[in-house]
């Protein structure tokens, strides 16, 4: 395993220390939220500290590089690449039905004076939905020339 899920372990698990070290010193609304990151940060920092431990110990390498291996005939596997590719972009088009969905439903929602400044949402979600489709264009037009 590489030194650098090491590195990235340790950064997690001292993240989710500062922002557990935060949240206890401080009261704020955003408590609950310093304590989700303090959560996860600790949390995953600890299950890949764990995971470079196990792999790492002298009687799992040739476990660890035979899964290594497999790994990697499953990622550069063409038929595999072709369904990533194709369950990406349903997941693209999905999103940009949930966007435009979006949109009616905060419009609806601002029209019933149900949420005040609804307009601050809508134009959010009418820009992501601008910046989704636009990028969506950039990254094919860029495929579509290097292949």
């Amino acid at each position: 395993m590489k030194k650098s899920n090491l590195y990235v372990g340790l950064i997690s698990l001292f993240i989710g220390i500062v922002f557990l070290v935060i949240a206890l010193n401080f009261e704020s609304s955003l408590e609950s939220l310093l304590f989700g990151f303090s959560g996860s940060g600790i949390g995953g920092g600890a299950v890949v500290l764990w995971k470079y431990y196990y792999w790492t110990r002298p009687e799992n390498k040739d476990r660890y590089q035979e899964k290594f291996e497999n790994a990697n005939i499953e990622l550069h596997d063409e038929r595999k690449t072709i369904l990533r590719d194709k369950s990406g972009r349903y997941a693209y088009i999905i999103g940009l039905i949930v966007l435009f969905v979006s949109i009616v439903i905060f419009s609806i929602i601002g029209s019933l004076n149900i949420i005040e400044n609804s307009e601050l949402i809508i134009t959010y979600l009418a820009g992501f939905l601008l910046f989704q489709y636009i990028i969506g264009i950039l990254i094919f037009n860029h495929l579509n020339k290097k292949y």
